[in-house]
């Protein structure tokens, strides 16, 4: 998959904490509903339930900037069709997988490959709704609304008990204040992060200020940390939630800026850069694995059965990319072919580049 060539170290560091912390999740509350049980992983999601995907979309809107001004055939190419062919295509495999083969049951298998047109599937409710927000983003900015009219409509969306049924509604209203925050406040995010290069010390104990204070919300009064559900304490209440969720998903960038200057730590960073493979194909080795580990009966620990389940989903979608980098063989399944690009664009069949067009992404 193509990137910027400019992009910062850090915000892949922080790609990669994102990407452990959403399959850290998935793995803790598939094992806890089967196990009837909580662990380690439990607590650790716990805590970082307000922040968690509110920092991927927030990360997910920091370069919007340097491609809003596009035409919308090329900024959809890469903003838009970019996420649904992924999305359209590992979710066909998901079903394919879990549904078809998994119940033998073809019809149902097709049903749920209808719905998933225009209701998010699955995990890849993150891919389809990163899509719905940088095509919403383009609109709003060529429309001229002011950002903070933006800002202020997405804040009250987050804040209101929005609860339609439609999953696009829901996680648009939910979740579209961080993608928008992460594009209109990118230059601020990046000098908030250089100075805390810049100071490290200072910026340490900003970020474990900041743990104690979440920590503290999280679980005050009223939380439960349940087998496959977490119910936060005061952070759940509306507006203190959004605060703790923009303010940890900043605190998440500065301190993968801390991270990024530890040579030891560049698996990390290469893990980010790649985190969009695992996002793609982690369940399904996930599920596997959850399902062999609970018939062997071998273990009983829910944070041991956790963490293995989770180790596995992590590293099995890197072997498969690992696998295909090396054969050549399976490459459409994380590099868009160029029929599945809009017709004149950058990786496109009928692309021609010239000295006079803009350099691909």
């Amino acid at each position: 998959m193509s990137g910027q060539s400019n992009r910062l170290s850090w915000v892949d560091t922080a790609k990669g904490i994102s990407i452990i912390l959403v399959v850290m999740m998935h793995s803790a509350y598939g094992v806890g509903e089967e196990t009837g049980g909580t662990g380690i992983l439990h607590w650790i999601i716990g805590f970082a339930t307000p922040f968690r995907m509110p920092e991927f979309f927030l990360i997910s809107g920091l370069f919007l900037s340097q491609v809003i001004d596009r035409d919308w055939k090329r900024y959809a190419d890469r903003r838009v069709v970019h996420y649904f062919y992924f999305y359209f295509l590992w979710a066909f495999l998901q079903i394919l997988f879990k549904v078809a083969l998994g119940t033998g049951d073809p019809v149902t298998a097709a049903s749920y490959m209808a719905w998933a047109i225009i209701e998010p599937y699955g995990v890849l409710w993150f891919i389809y709704m990163l899509a719905v927000f940088a095509a919403s983003t383009k609109l709003l900015h060529d429309a001229k609304v002011p950002r903070i009219i933006v800002i202020g409509a997405a804040a009250i969306l987050q804040m209101a008990p929005v609860a339609t049924g439609s999953y696009i509604i829901d996680q648009f209203a939910e979740y579209f204040v961080y993608f928008y925050v992460g594009y209109a406040f990118a230059p601020t995010i990046f000098k908030v992060v250089d100075w805390a290069l810049d100071h490290t010390l200072l910026a340490i104990l900003g970020v474990i200020a900041w743990g104690l204070i979440d920590a503290a919300l999280v679980f005050s009064p009223g939380y439960e940390v349940q087998p496959k559900h977490m119910v936060m304490g005061l952070a759940e209440l509306p507006g203190l939630h959004l605060i703790l969720a923009v303010s940890g998903s900043i605190t998440l960038c500065v301190t993968a800026g801390l991270i990024s200057k530890l040579p030891f730590m560049s698996w990390l960073r290469w893990l980010g850069a790649h985190s969009i493979v695992v996002y793609l194909s982690f369940s399904i080795p996930m599920a596997m694995t959850r399902v062999i580990l609970m018939k062997l009966g071998i273990i009983e620990s829910t944070s041991v059965l956790s963490i293995i389940v989770m180790l596995v989903a992590l590293t099995a979608p890197l072997v498969l990319y690992a696998a295909i980098q090396f054969t050549g063989w399976g490459k459409f399944l994380f590099e868009r072919p160029a029929w599945a690009h809009i017709p004149g664009t950058p990786g496109s069949r009928s692309y021609v580049k010239t000295a006079q067009q803009a350099p691909a992404e």
